[in-house]
């Protein structure tokens, strides 16, 4: 198979779902994954629409205001550049390289210059301290580094012989200095060919309950798997899109490199320290950005502003990294007259589940199985296919290109997540009679009380309906009569205070929608814990509550 035919598979598949947006049923019956066996996507893709293009394919604005943009073309002839001077450092094919840069213009040609050299990247978010970039190193096998000037000093408590690459006008003793790359040859001739199932990123997970796992993907199982993820998020060529996401974490590479870049979008990113809704959407206008995508913490706090602060709202929105909560989407549906379409996936596989562009959206629903995805729902007591109910398992006998190949250096895991034919998730949800997914929780954050079965999502989403709750995560707390009882963590709205009155305030709410079983029993305030992703740190909250505080407020109490 020649590199120009694999090129068009892609283009064939990827131009097949643009044309079917907005019949969901018609890509999911005529949708085919391209399987090349030979694609380099920077090289076979991106280079080919970059040939010529003067769109911007990133926009960065800076929290000063300013804005840089790079075409196509140039982002195409700088990574050609940085992919030349990573070969005169010694960068070969199959190396790992651990990237830690900011959203700032030199990780994407570095990511591209790195991909185009068939090197592999582990990504890393800059928020990392040394412990965890020492475990990085050490089972990453690391051979190079690249992180940000600012950052170098925590690689002092890391040990090896591992080149080191620093963005930044002086790097420190040591360190190569990365803007270099800059004087190379922006003619770039590669020295082998790519095999789709070469290695391409290695992602350590965000380890809410356990050590991070290493999560494999190759030149096909992100590039190419992502064609799913662009057809979630309704991207069309020419868009602008803005993805809200920390550099180093799986959802970054989903919707602010693979997607919008299949789909000839523009990457939009608004540069912050401090989040603040009203100058977000300020830049959202500016920028005229046509697709949003953030996570559920970023919406929670965008309806404690005054959403009609924006001008023009965006044609597509959606959320995902946790399922989204229903009185969350009607806020945005009154205030900007369309509906935040949630979506389902995971580092290890791009957009499995979701709501589509033009599809009917059932609240609550997280949607239905992506085109060229088949899920399957198991029984966790009898191990059986089930009908309602279960754990969501994606059918690998149909071979989706977005899965993973596996957790590197662990077959035992491996082995035991991928049985049968199938990839378990870890995750519960229901199905309806209209092939609607919901979520329910994962595995094992759902639990019983008074034999009851207890989703945290389902308390969690009617607590969120009080307006004195920004956050809230509810967990099992012990009890003598029941076995267990819902305890919730709120992180309060602004205006509202910790203490008996607000407690009362929300056990009477829990009471007024919530079925007795369900009830919310205690209350605690504060911040909630959570990974350097975003995500709840429940394993967390459970340990606290088997420890017991006494800063918790008992409904039995407060009558």
């Amino acid at each position: 198979m020649t590199e120009n035919s694999a090129t068009e598979q892609f283009l064939a598949a990827r131009d097949f779902l643009l044309e079917r947006r907005g019949d969901h049923e018609a890509a999911r019956a005529g949708f085919t994954w391209p399987r090349p066996e030979r694609f380099n996507w920077a090289l076979d893709w991106f280079d080919r629409i970059a040939e010529g293009n003067a769109a911007d394919a990133l926009r960065i604005v800076e929290e000063d205001g300013t804005s840089r943009g790079v075409s196509f073309g140039e982002m195409s002839v700088r990574s050609a550049a940085a992919a030349n001077w990573l070969r005169a450092q010694g960068v070969e094919a199959g190396d790992r390289i651990l990237v830690m840069l900011g959203n700032q213009r030199e990780l994407w040609e570095v990511m591209l210059g790195a991909m185009k050299l068939r090197a592999v990247v582990i990504p890393a978010t800059p928020l990392l301290g040394p412990a965890d970039l020492r475990d990085r190193v050490e089972r990453g096998h690391v051979r190079h580094v690249i992180a940000r000037a600012e950052d170098t000093g925590k690689f002092d408590e890391v040990p090896g012989g591992y080149t080191r690459i620093a963005a930044g006008p002086r790097p420190p003793t040591g360190w190569r200095r990365l803007e270099d790359m800059y004087g190379a040859d922006g003619t770039f001739r590669p020295d082998g060919e790519t095999l789709a199932t070469d290695p391409l990123m290695l992602y350590f997970t965000s380890g809410t309950t356990d050590r991070p796992k290493l999560v494999e993907h190759t030149h096909a199982s992100y590039p190419i798997g992502h064609l799913s993820t662009m057809y979630w998020l309704g991207l069309r060529p020419g868009d602008v899109h803005l993805n809200i996401a920390s550099p180093g974490w799986a959802k970054h590479a989903w919707s602010n490199l693979f997607a919008p870049w299949n789909a000839g979008a523009t990457v939009f990113v608004h540069n912050y320290t401090r989040f603040d809704a009203q100058r977000l959407m300020a830049e959202m206008d500016r920028g005229g950005v046509t697709t949003f995508c953030a996570p559920p913490t970023v919406w929670r706090m965008l309806i404690q502003s005054d959403l009609t602060a924006l001008r023009t709202p965006p044609r597509e929105a959606v959320a995902a990294g946790e399922p989204l909560n229903p009185e969350v989407i009607e806020k945005v549906r009154q205030a900007w007259g369309i509906t935040i379409r949630d979506g389902f996936g995971q580092t290890e596989t791009t957009l499995q589940i979701g709501n589509f562009p033009g599809a009917p959206v059932k609240p609550g629903s997280m949607g239905r199985p992506a085109p060229g995805y088949e899920i399957v729902l198991l029984d966790p007591v009898t191990g059986k296919e089930s009908p309602d109910e279960g754990e969501l398992c994606v059918d690998l006998r149909t071979r989706p290109a977005g899965v993973m190949t596996g957790y590197r250096d662990d077959p035992a895991r491996t082995a035991e997540a991928m049985a049968d034919g199938l990839y378990r998730t870890g995750d519960v949800a229901s199905r309806d009679g209209d092939g609607y997914f919901t979520y329910v929780g994962r595995s094992d954050d759902v639990f019983k009380a008074s034999d009851y079965k207890i989703s945290p999502f389902e308390l969690e989403s009617a607590l969120l309906e009080h307006e004195a709750v920004a956050e809230a995560a509810v967990v099992p707390a012990p009890d003598a009569l029941r076995l267990a009882v819902p305890k919730a963590y709120v992180t309060l709205a602004a205006g509202w205070e910790p203490g008996r009155e607000t407690a009362r305030a929300l056990f009477e709410h829990s009471r007024a929608v919530l079925s007795p079983y369900k009830r919310i029993r205690r209350i605690e305030f504060g911040e909630l814990p959570k990974t350097v992703s975003g995500k709840i740190r429940r394993v967390e909250l459970r340990e606290l509550t088997a420890a017991g505080s006494a800063a918790e407020y008992d409904e039995a109490d407060l009558g």
